[in-house]
């Protein structure tokens, strides 16, 4: 089975091409600047849940259900914006939904009770579900006309601004109460998009030649996820299973790393926060390496063995009895997490455009975001590390999930 669909180059006069290869580049550093920008502030956030759990009194069970908040404005937003990018194009909504984000994170610390934690977490999962569907489509779109499998490399991003919200979380947390911290990240977030924003409003996102040339079969490849049939639609599906298996781990690592590391095993603030940024370093150096690892393992490959080595890590991470074999568990987990989610993306949407990378995502980002509460509740009726060891569950069965995928053969046109 090939890695991604060969594309082929824009076609003068459509609508997105010709684009010069300058211009690729231009809009390549805007969009790594996004996915490095959404991952700062969700870890910027995250890294402050157990202060804000404190402030609102919550038990772990409330913590669960106001984080459902965030699962429910973010899966509900993932399948609008499919439409969104179709009809206004993917970079105006990243650029939209990267402003939203950033101002929505300045929410969570004003309140004082779970429900309205819960409320305000559903504006803050409607941005993030948004700024990511449209970021992966105009990242699956210039991927295609680079020629090359470089997807990694634009979550690499995600994971490194992830790793210095956390590592700067972890440094702030003595001495900053979470409504100046998350303020702070408001402040840079609207920076960074005024910044970045521009490239990519005046460039539209590349067109390959046969979607340009519009016959009818590639123009279904656009569509919206309901007339995805047949075959597509069940390989589509496949890569967003694989993607939730994965992102659950992500989701579970980001809410729950930092309360496991402080409260089972009894680390200092600091170092629960840089547990988070450990996880997020591992994720980056496997994701810099990715397009490499993909063009010499293949796709298989890759995600049976990412699989298998994100369930040992897990395995060790949430029963090890001291903290730094812990961290050294998280780290394995990252490597083995790294390129299982952005494979699975960029190969829905290869398959079917916006429509497949919103199907794809509405998956994989449920698993990031519904995955938090499950181990809430499971560790209020087990215990945290008994409910961490879900994350090596899922993650060996997305492994065997890719395994069992290997002989899909992709349909041309959709």
């Amino acid at each position: 089975m090939p890695l991604l669909n060969k594309p082929r180059t824009a076609v003068p006069g459509g609508p997105g091409a010709p684009i010069a290869s300058p211009s690729l580049s231009r809009l390549r550093t805007a969009l790594t600047v996004f996915f490095a920008l959404d991952g700062f502030l969700f870890a910027g956030w995250v890294v402050r849940i157990p202060a804000i759990k404190e402030q609102t009194g919550s038990s772990a069970s409330d913590l669960g259900l106001a984080l459902l908040g965030v699962s429910a404005g973010a899966v509900v937003t993932m399948t609008l914006t499919g439409r969104l990018c179709r009809r206004y194009g993917s970079h105006p909504v990243t650029v939209v939904s990267g402003a939203l984000m950033s101002l929505s994170i300045a929410l969570p610390p004003m309140t004082h009770s779970s429900l309205a934690l819960g409320l305000v977490l559903l504006a803050f999962g409607a941005a993030y579900g948004g700024v990511n569907v449209a970021m992966n489509s105009a990242a699956v779109d210039l991927v295609a006309a680079m020629r090359r499998p470089v997807m990694p490399s634009f979550h690499a991003a995600f994971s490194l601004g992830g790793m210095i919200g956390a590592g700067l979380g972890g440094l702030v947390a003595g001495g900053l109460s979470p409504t100046a911290h998350l303020l702070t990240l408001t402040a840079i977030g609207l920076l960074v998009t005024a910044a970045a924003g521009p490239v990519l409003l005046r460039h539209p996102a590349p067109v390959a030649e046969h979607t340009a040339k519009g016959s009818g079969k590639d123009r279904a490849r656009d569509a919206a996820p309901r007339r995805l049939k047949g075959r597509t639609r069940r390989i589509v599906v496949v890569f967003g299973v694989i993607a939730l298996c994965t992102a659950y781990g992500e989701g579970a690592m980001a809410d729950w790393g930092a309360l496991h590391l402080e409260q089972d095993l009894h680390a200092h603030a600091g170092i629960a926060a840089a547990g988070y940024s450990l996880f997020a370093l591992a994720m980056t150096a496997g994701r810099l390496s990715g397009t490499a690892l993909l063009e010499r393992l293949g796709q298989t490959r890759t995600l049976v063995a990412g699989g298998t080595t994100a369930a040992a890590g897990m395995l060790l991470g949430a029963l090890a009895p001291t903290v730094w074999l812990a961290l050294l568990g998280f780290a394995v987990t990252g490597l083995g997490l790294a390129n299982i989610f952005p494979v699975a993306v960029a190969r829905a949407g290869a398959l079917a455009g916006p429509g497949g990378v919103a199907a794809a995502s509405t998956l994989g980002y449920g698993g990031m975001l519904l995955g938090p509460p499950a181990i809430g509740f499971l560790a209020d009726w087990f215990s945290l590390p008994v409910a961490l060891t879900t994350v090596a569950a899922l993650a060996g069965g997305a492994a065997l999930i890719g395994y069992s995928a290997r002989k899909m053969s992709v349909p041309q046109g959709g």
